[in-house]
């Protein structure tokens, strides 16, 4: 696997470097072709809490974690038990045959650092590159993220639509006309 530590107002130490890469080997089993996945890793600090956030995207899907501790190393054990957890429950959906020709997905990078401010304001933007693929190709992909949402093209309608989790734990699709 190809790692990229970046640091935000963190400076990533050999050690530091040589314990998250040492983790990440913990996942290379999974992946049949390992030497062509490419890992980001985002650290940075919030307060007292370190915030470590690890993005893995492979061709049909985008595995996304991330995890906040006082201590570093417990956010990255955290960070890498949480994505065994998700690769393991997906799993058998990922390996059925109906998922075998999942399209490239996309993904939101979360930025959980919103603060109470007066005024409103625009504070992230992103451009997505949207996909064709069915419902159940993104409630996989909304499971792989651990979001609450996902936008997505119906492969179908070509129409835009958002794929969102119930709190009765149920999925409920928003379709644009």
């Amino acid at each position: 696997m190809k790692v990229d530590i970046h640091g935000d107002k963190v400076k990533i130490t050999t050690s530091i470097e040589d314990y998250i890469n040492s983790k990440l080997e913990r996942l290379s089993k999974y992946f049949s072709d390992n030497k062509n996945i490419k890992v980001r890793v985002v650290i940075r600090v919030k307060g007292y809490n370190q915030i470590i956030e690890v993005t893995i995207p492979l061709n049909n899907f985008i595995l996304r974690s991330e995890e906040s501790h006082s201590d570093l190393y417990a956010a990255i054990d955290l960070v890498i038990d949480k994505l065994e957890r998700q690769i393991n429950k997906n799993k058998s959906k990922i390996q059925s045959k109906k998922f075998k020709s999942l399209a490239k997905a996309i993904t939101f990078n979360e930025d959980n650092e919103y603060e109470e401010e007066t005024e409103t304001k625009i504070v992230k933007r992103k451009v997505i590159e949207m996909k064709p693929m069915n419902e159940e190709e993104a409630i996989l992909q909304l499971n792989m993220l651990g979001h609450d949402f996902f936008v997505y093209k119906h492969d179908v309608s070509n129409q835009i639509c958002v794929l969102y989790k119930r709190k009765d734990g149920n999925y409920g699709v928003i379709e644009t006309s």
